[in-house]
């Protein structure tokens, strides 16, 4: 496998890592992500941003797992880039603080990278 193919690769198990971590984190305290979002912090919310996190651990997870998987991969592109419009959505209505642009940028930049390592795989 080339070099560049092989480096991705590992960028996107980095990445999965830390989906899982953060999604763990957010499922099991939302509260503690809550916060420095300035986000509402009422128990539905907790409820709801509990449950992406939930989600987020089981993609990441599967991008650890599984890198070489297309499907798996242009599944994570998916989220990740509708992760980075939803969040993005957010700061624009003012639910969030504009500091969660830092993590609409996350999620679009990986959500490239995996798009660009999905097109190798085909």
């Amino acid at each position: 496998m080339p070099e560049a193919v092989e480096l991705e690769r590992t960028v996107l198990r980095g990445i999965g890592a830390i989906t899982t971590a953060t999604g763990v984190l957010q499922a099991a305290a939302p509260q503690l992500t809550l916060g420095p979002l300035k986000a509402d912090d009422s128990p539905t919310v907790r409820h709801f941003f509990g449950t992406v996190g939930m989600f987020m651990a089981c993609t990441g997870g599967l991008l650890v797992a599984r890198p070489s998987e297309p499907g798996v991969v242009l599944m994570t592109a998916a989220q990740k880039l509708g992760a980075s419009a939803a969040v993005g959505l957010g700061v624009r209505r003012g639910l969030l603080s504009p500091l969660a642009l830092g993590v609409a940028g996350f999620d679009a930049l990986s959500g490239l990278v995996a798009l660009d390592y999905w097109r190798r795989l085909l």
